[in-house]
């Protein structure tokens, strides 16, 4: 049973991008990680998600979901520069709650829709360090 429409989906990337968070969030719920913020927004960036793993670490999540992997894999969109703007809103993030010194890590996780079959999830925990 397929539970998206799949062309209206890949019409939109801004739609693709925010169904790819919430299937992402679902996905970590599922393996018993609790959202701590959606979308957080700061001059130096932006973090997807914001979750808090089983063993109370802070995981900053960067999700990026693409139609096909037809030229470049997915996690290849983590670029140097991305890295370093999600690593600044983290250390943003952290300072505002007062929570800097928490044990945190960084994880990405990449959803490949394809044209045909169920979304491909890929979870890379502790993709790149503070």
């Amino acid at each position: 049973m397929v539970l998206f429409n799949r062309r209206r989906l890949l019409a939109d990337r801004a739609r693709l991008g925010r169904w790819g968070e919430k299937r992402s969030e679902r996905f970590l719920k599922g393996k018993g990680f609790k959202t701590l913020a959606r979308n957080f927004s700061c001059r130096t960036g932006e973090l997807d998600l914001v979750m808090i793993d089983p063993d109370g670490v802070i995981v900053f999540v960067e999700v990026k979901t693409r139609a096909g992997e037809r030229f470049a894999p997915a996690e290849a969109m983590i670029t140097p520069g991305k890295k370093g703007r999600v690593k600044r809103a983290a250390r943003y993030f952290l300072a505002c709650h007062g929570v800097q010194d928490r044990i945190c890590r960084f994880d990405v996780i990449t959803i490949v829709v394809g044209d045909s079959g169920p979304p491909e999830i890929r979870h890379y925990e502790d993709a790149f360090t503070l």
